[in-house]
């Protein structure tokens, strides 16, 4: 399946570890201490569920979590994840094929938008933004180009995007520019944190028209 990460679900984890360390696993823990408790949440793109782990740590139940991953083979080893008493609809799909017929209150995007072209990227924001309801935070996380060690990240990123093309047919080539069209939308940065010499980072947005602070919601 082109964009799947299906080749490489089994040691996915493995290889993050070895590459960047806890740095994954800590933008994931952000973003999870950022979850109000008791609220709709979509995560597209969760990968081995790891994610959901780390919400469940902090909220036993209460939470209903809908989880999308257009890789069978992540979907296995999410439902495979200690969520307590949380509720969570597994679908195995696209995202970008979706059709939804509900709004949520959190919305989670784990190192997604890196995967696709700036075209895909302006219509997936665009239909993400639709599904976030006016009380809503949409929580992010993805890499950067940061200020330090430029020659270092380049490679990196040179390297990561041959390797995921070659073995999960991702489409993009370069990261995004979605700071522009979190910018463009009116979404207000609430908290960011970086990780990895500031080549990987998590942000907590909020969708225009309510100010809150990031964890009394």
């Amino acid at each position: 399946m082109k964009g799947s990460y299906d080749n490489v679900a089994l040691f996915y984890d493995l290889l993050a570890r070895s590459v960047y360390g806890k740095a994954i696993l800590d933008a994931h823990r952000f973003l999870a201490d950022a979850v109000p408790a008791g609220r709709s949440v979509l995560v597209v793109g969760g990968g081995t569920g790891r994610l959901l782990e780390e919400m469940s740590k902090i909220h036993k139940g209460g939470l209903q979590i809908t989880y999308v991953d257009i890789s069978k083979k992540m979907i296995e080893i999410s439902k495979k994840r200690n969520i307590r008493n949380n509720e969570v609809t597994f679908i195995n799909e696209s995202i970008l094929h979706m059709q939804f017929h509900q709004q949520f209150d959190v919305v989670i995007t784990p190192f997604v938008f890196d995967n696709f072209s700036d075209n895909t990227t302006k219509f997936l924001f665009d239909k993400i933004d639709a599904l976030i309801n006016g009380n809503g935070l949409w929580l992010f996380a993805d890499f950067q180009k940061g200020e330090k060690n430029k020659v270092w990240q380049k490679f990196l990123l040179k390297s990561m995007y041959f390797f995921f093309r070659l073995l999960c047919g991702i489409e993009a080539a370069h990261l995004p520019d979605t700071a522009s069209l979190f910018e463009k939308y009116n979404y207000r940065l609430i908290d960011k944190r970086t990780f990895y010499k500031d080549f990987i980072y998590s942000s907590i947005y909020l969708k225009p028209g309510t100010w809150r602070q990031s964890k009394n919601i």
